[in-house]
């Protein structure tokens, strides 16, 4: 009887460790081993466990594997245990499904919750829990992750680029955010030049955007490497907050490096500052650029935030006026509509800071964008925030490690791989298992290693390796 439309047949058979369809996978662990994530893991991640459950390393190499596969959810690493042939190449049977999610729970700890509930000002609703010791540990394995890519690529200058986004959840325990629906709203710090996340903070929906982002902001610039000595920061205006704009604009500042950091963060448009936008001559405003239906032009305005000390150096407000060719903005019922920036930057001419400024759009949101539609942040896994958390710091983590491989390892074709197109070209090759002399090799065709680069990446991966302190 005819199986199919095409002429073949399937034949299912109990053992298929022979073959697998994933014959590049197994290099995100070699990735992990070799840039020392794997060793940092050992080092800062202690979950109770019983004697003879997976530990640490092994857990969260198959949790990071699973998402850089193309996993969304707990149950999707039943189908990389399925593939008895990846598990050859790893030298271990991946874990169930049950056993991560009760792996996961463990970062959750309802007591701080509770404890982040109780302190909360008087009348305030919402509330950012402090991490348990399993999380910060796992933001630790990051920050070794970070110093490893550094040292390998020395770069001297961060621009860290901060930047909020909404987690669409339907579980019970999500709460509502500001957008109508309910989820998370995790906030990420970015660093531009090495295309790498530094740090992240979880927060439920109902958290404002602008809760609190300094303690974050200090944390991201305290992960970056000794390497770095030139340091920018760029936000919207979630951060246009007093104590962050004064601690940017202090060289002595607390908490972080000494010395400039070049910044601009989008500012809020108050009645008060509108009116001075408004007011500006018609001669000052600049050209920045003529687009289809609108002309976006700059203007110097002079403005000081709140208590602004007397003492500290004036900030910078560049004013920008969008104004539509023909009629009312549709949503607005107006024709012209005012933007701001804030910075410390001078030697910049407004029309370049501006765009130096508006370039977060294309680093930041991308992570967002990735990290949520192809490395499974856009799914919590259950209803347990400290789980949640931690799942949404591996997709992270994830992120960075295919990151270094693409830099440090990868051939120049995939240097700008999305992660989709990398298990499209690398991490789905087809390979057939053998025992030659007492060793396991993978046999994979010459034409797909040549797209792919396997066997070069695994020599690059083994050089790093030999290489790490």
């Amino acid at each position: 009887m005819k199986q199919g439309v095409l002429p073949y047949g399937v034949e299912v058979v109990e053992e298929a460790g022979t073959v697998t369809a994933r014959g590049g996978l197994a290099l995100v662990v070699e990735a992990m081993r070799a840039l020392g994530v794997s060793h940092a893991i050992k080092q800062h991640v202690r979950i109770r466990q019983r004697a003879r459950g997976t530990g640490e390393v092994a857990m969260l190499e198959a949790l990071v594997m699973l998402l850089a596969g193309g996993g969304e959810c707990l149950e999707d690493m039943a189908v990389l245990r399925a593939d008895q042939g990846l598990c050859r190449l790893l030298d271990r049977a991946l874990p169930f499904p049950d056993a991560v999610r009760r792996f996961l729970y463990e970062f959750h700890d309802e007591e701080l919750i509770e404890q982040a509930r109780r302190e909360r000002a008087p009348g305030q609703v919402a509330y950012i829990p402090r991490e348990n010791a399993a999380l910060q540990g796992l933001a630790q394995v990051n920050v070794k992750l970070l110093a490893r890519v550094a040292a390998a690529g020395p770069s001297s200058k961060a621009t860290l680029d901060h930047d909020a986004t909404i987690q669409e959840s339907h579980k019970q325990e999500s709460l509502a955010h500001y957008k109508g629906g309910r989820g998370y709203q995790p906030a990420v710090i970015y660093w531009a030049e090495q295309d790498l996340v530094v740090a992240d903070e979880y927060r439920d929906g109902n958290v404002p955007a602008g809760m609190e982002n300094l303690r974050l902001i200090r944390r991201g610039f305290a992960s970056l490497p000794a390497t770095v000595t030139e340091y920018a920061f760029r936000a919207d205006s979630a951060c246009y907050d007093e104590q962050v704009l004064k601690w940017l604009a202090n060289p002595q500042r607390s908490g972080g490096p000494q010395g400039p950091i070049a910044f601009t963060i989008s500012a809020d448009m108050t009645e008060e500052f509108r009116g001075k936008c408004a007011a500006v001559v018609e001669r000052r405003w600049v050209l920045v650029e003529e687009r289809a239906e609108e002309s976006v032009h700059w203007a110097e305005v002079e403005f000081t935030p709140g208590n602004w000390p007397k003492e500290a150096q004036p900030l910078r407000y560049v004013a920008v006026r969008i104004r539509k060719k023909q009629g009312y903005l549709c949503a607005a019922g107006y024709d012209t509509k005012y933007l701001a920036v804030v910075s410390n930057r001078w030697e910049l001419s407004g029309a370049q800071l501006l765009r130096w400024h508006w370039a977060k759009a294309g680093t930041i949101e991308h992570v967002h964008d990735v990290t949520k539609n192809e490395l499974g942040a856009g799914v919590p896994p259950c209803g347990r925030f400290g789980a949640n958390a931690a799942w949404y710091r591996l997709s992270l983590l994830a992120y960075n490690v295919l990151s270094a491989m693409k830099s440090l390892v990868l051939p120049a074709t995939l240097s700008a791989a999305r992660p989709k197109r990398l298990r499209f070209a690398l991490f789905t090759i087809a390979g057939r298992l053998i025992s030659h002399a007492g060793k396991l090799v993978l046999q994979i065709s010459a034409a797909a290693d040549r797209l792919a680069g396997l066997v070069e990446a695994r020599r690059r991966l083994a050089i790093l390796a030999a290489a790490s302190p």
